[in-house]
This record gives C-alpha cells, structure tokens and sequence, in this order.
C-alpha cells in the first residue's frame, strides 16, 4: 500500500507567517508522493484566516481548512487533525506550527527517516544538536537554560540521549502510534512532552533530526508556567508509571 501523507500546519494568531509556511514546503520532495496539506486555526481573530484563504485559493483542493470557531488550545487542535489523518486513512503526518519558528524543508527529511525506517514511530526536529546553533537562532537565554534543564532531568529519569526534549517539530508513523494515545494527551502546550513521555514508556523508538532555530520578534506562547508544568509531568510520570 502507498504511504499516505498528511502535512497539517496549527495556526492561532499566525498572520501573513502561515503564508510564509506553505511557500517554504519542499513540494519537489512531495511532488509523486500522496499527500495532502491541512491548514487547522485554532479561532485566530486577526488576519490569518484571510492569508489562509488565500493559500486554500492558490493551491486549491491540495489543502483542507479546518476553522475552529471556539479556541480548544495547542493540543486540542493536534488531535483534531491527528484525528482527520486517521479517519482518511493516512499513514503518516507531518506538524508544522503557522508561525514560522519551524522551517518546513525539514519535513521531507523526517518523513524520509520514517520510510527509511519502518519501526521508526516518530521523528522531532532538534534545535539543541549543536547547542551553539540554537543562540545563534536567537533562541532566548532563559529558553535555553531551561530546554538543557528539563531535557537532563528527562535523560537522566528514563535512561534517553535526547538534545532538544521541547521541540514542537514531529513527523508521525501513524501505523505505529494509535489514535488512543493522541487522545490521552493534553490539550494545551504540554501535548509534545506527554507524547513524548509516553512513547517511551511503550519502548516506541523516536529519532532527532537536526533543524536550524528559528526565533523572529514574535513572543513565545510557552512561559514560565507551562515550563513548571513540563517539569512536574516528568517527574510524576517517572512516579505513578
């Protein structure tokens, strides 16, 4: 059977940078392959949805959009396209997030990992390879420390070699992960480190691909509190599982 792929990009206040997005998709490396692109806004009240149409006019029935009306989160608006892919059938997808802080070139390189590799359940985009590479993406001091910090604390309890444990850049077999294990994760920002957590735990084998960092004047949605919480949910998984 021939793979199946769904890019689906998150959007929530992303403006003209989700146009920038699909412009920088390697659609060379997509061109003889099936796939699909899903554009999902999670109620954006500014302009996006109008650069969103136009990306839909443009590139027509190449890409679906999905307008939540209500605002369901980060991890909400995963599962929901995590949930368009299994249901038409898709064996594999690829997020990108409408900000431009991922850049979407590497997302043939992770895919291809994937179709190198069958027993691959995933492959996440690292900033943190060449630790250097990310300050010089203007990836901010305090986010740095801190992705060290708690990506040690996660080495240390589960016995992994990650570098960059709070990427949001992932490519999905989705003939190895189910779709009840997307929907047991949170529906806000903590949705990558719970994905994460439990495809250890399940002995699911995840691959680091190095990706540039990409920081523009944009501030992060991601703060201090979620920070806190990423570091409890090591902590307690360690415990109670």
């Amino acid at each position: 059977m021939k793979d199946k792929i769904l890019i689906f990009i998150i959007t929530y206040k992303a403006s003209y940078r989700v146009k920038k997005v699909v412009q920088k998709i390697p659609f060379k490396y997509f061109k003889n392959k099936n796939y699909k692109i899903l554009i999902s806004d999670d109620d954006s009240r500014d302009d996006t949805l109008n650069y969103i149409k136009q990306i839909k006019k443009k590139y027509k029935s190449k890409v679906v959009v999905n307008y939540i009306k209500k605002n369901v989160g980060y991890g909400a608006n995963i599962k929901k396209c995590i949930n368009y892919a299994y249901k038409n059938n898709y064996s594999h997808a690829v997020m990108i997030h409408g900000d431009n802080q991922y850049n979407p070139k590497y997302a043939a390189i992770m895919l291809e990992k994937l179709f190198q590799n069958r027993k691959l359940a995933a492959t996440v985009g690292s900033r943190m390879t060449k630790k250097i590479n990310a300050l010089k993406g203007r990836m901010p001091l305090y986010k740095f420390i801190g992705n060290i910090f708690l990506t040690g604390i996660f080495n240390l309890l589960y016995g992994t070699k990650f570098a960059d444990c709070h990427t949001g850049y992932w490519a999905y077999n989705l003939k190895l992960i189910k779709n009840d294990t997307f929907k047991k994760l949170d529906d806000n920002f903590c949705f990558d480190i719970d994905l994460r957590l439990r495809l250890v735990y399940d002995k699911k084998l995840i691959k680091e691909i190095p990706i540039e960092t990409i920081y523009g004047s944009e501030r992060s949605a991601i703060h201090l509190v979620y920070a806190v919480r990423f570091f409890f949910k090591i902590i307690f998984f360690k415990i109670f599982n």
